[in-house]
């Protein structure tokens, strides 16, 4: 795997980002047409939880952190992921725009759980190690 010197530059958080703003149109419509203000903002808080939590555990800058934050942010989009099923039993959602969404978070969590797979077995302890023997 490379070495990335900036989150921006991660993958998955690339795809937290894309997230984000598949989801943007959701709670605008929470919020805005519909008045559901706590959904749209638990929703909102959530996803962008992710994206944050993979920014925040690349910072740090140690894998064991990054690690324990990668697993924060997974957290983030089941809990995002449970959120869609009340928006669209609200029938707040189309099918079409639950399913799309539901399966993009899918995916997210499953290239969270395999870059965290990954970090668990590499050798790189990360940047803060470096130098150190």
């Amino acid at each position: 795997m490379a070495t990335f010197s900036k989150f921006e530059d991660l993958e998955v958080w690339q795809k937290a980002r894309d997230f984000n703003s598949k989801l943007f149109p959701i709670v605008k419509k929470l919020r805005e047409e519909l008045k559901d203000f706590s959904l749209s903002d638990q929703i909102n808080r959530s996803a962008g939880s992710c994206m944050d939590n993979i920014a925040e555990g690349f910072e740090r800058e140690g894998n064991k952190e990054f690690v324990q934050f990668l697993a924060i942010a997974k957290a983030s989009i089941g809990e995002t992921r449970s959120q869609l099923y009340r928006a669209f039993d609200r029938n707040y959602i189309n099918e079409n725009e639950f399913e799309s969404l539901k399966s993009d978070g899918e995916i997210l969590s499953k290239n969270l759980a395999g870059f965290i797979k990954y970090l668990k077995s590499s050798d790189i302890k990360g940047n803060k190690f470096r130098g150190r023997g």
